[in-house]
Parts: C-alpha cells; sequence; structure tokens
C-alpha cells in the first residue's frame, strides 16, 4: 500500500473528506458506493463493485431477487433446476 501524503482529521460523526485529487484519480463520485475493509490494523476503501454471492466474482454480475450472481453461477443453478 503506498502512502497518498495525505492527512485527514476524523470530524464528530467519524467522517473524513477524500481530496477531491484522489476521488478524481479513483473515479469516486458523490453518492458512490464505498466498500470498507480491514486488513490486519488498516483501513482499506474500495469503489463498491458487486460480487456474486456464490463464487465471489466481479464479472458479469446481474441482479437476482436483490442478490448479485455471476452469469456462470446462474448458468449452473439453471442446469440443477432444469
Amino acid at each position: 500500500m503506498k502512502p497518498a501524503g495525505v492527512v485527514r482529521k476524523v470530524d464528530q460523526l467519524g467522517r473524513i473528506v477524500l481530496p477531491k485529487s484522489l476521488r478524481k484519480r479513483y473515479q469516486m463520485n458523490e453518492g458512490d458506493p464505498v466498500e470498507i475493509l480491514v486488513q490486519g490494523d488498516h483501513i482499506i476503501l474500495e469503489r463498491f463493485r458487486p460480487r456474486c454471492v456464490f463464487c465471489s466474482s466481479m464479472d458479469d454480475i446481474v441482479d437476482f431477487k436483490e442478490k448479485h450472481i455471476c452469469s456462470e453461477c446462474l448458468r449452473e443453478m439453471n442446469r440443477a433446476l432444469g
């Protein structure tokens, strides 16, 4: 992990502001979902990208009954039920 060289304080509500240069660089816009990950004693922010609930793939995701499923797992489900 490479440090960005930016220090921000946490406000009373626990918020921090991401600098515009970082938001622009990582294509993060107002209202975009952000995933918060913990790795050891590091907190990692990532743009949220849906993952398949079965295999964790991020490729070719479809929404099915408010769940994210990749097309391959959906095909396998259809074969199993078919």
